[in-house]
């Protein structure tokens, strides 16, 4: 059986492989506990058989638009969920549906970074 930390790192290669390392890998420099714990919970909670992938990550954009000031992890798991399949588009509409319920601002401010994540990826291409 693998431990919560090999858990966790799996689950990471499988949504993000190299932002999910240099997450890991940065917070080591800072703190080691809190770098294993990250880890430990991410596979915790991405390993939980009741959601695929795909539906995670389109919660997780959902709650870090609606919480804002979140932008470097919304940044990952925009990346993330094109990692997982899930069209631009979708990502796009979990924008729009979440304006009544956050407002214009926080949409808009997910929005930039949702630009921002697909104009860098289509640069590499």
């Amino acid at each position: 059986m693998k431990s919560r930390y090999d858990r966790g790192m799996d689950m990471l290669k499988k949504v993000d492989n190299i932002h999910g390392e240099k997450v890991i890998a940065t917070l080591n420099t800072v703190s080691p506990a809190l770098s294993q714990l990250l880890a430990e919970v991410f596979g915790d909670i991405y390993s939980r058989p009741e959601l695929t992938l795909q539906e995670r990550e389109l919660v997780t954009l959902s709650s870090l638009i609606a919480q804002g000031g979140c932008e470097a992890q919304l940044r990952f798991h925009v990346n993330a969920a094109l990692n997982v399949g899930i069209a631009p588009e979708k990502i796009t509409e979990v924008c729009i549906h979440s304006i009544p319920y956050t407002g214009f601002p926080r949409v808009l401010n997910g929005v930039f970074i949702v630009q921002d994540v697909l104009k860098g990826r289509k640069d590499k291409e």
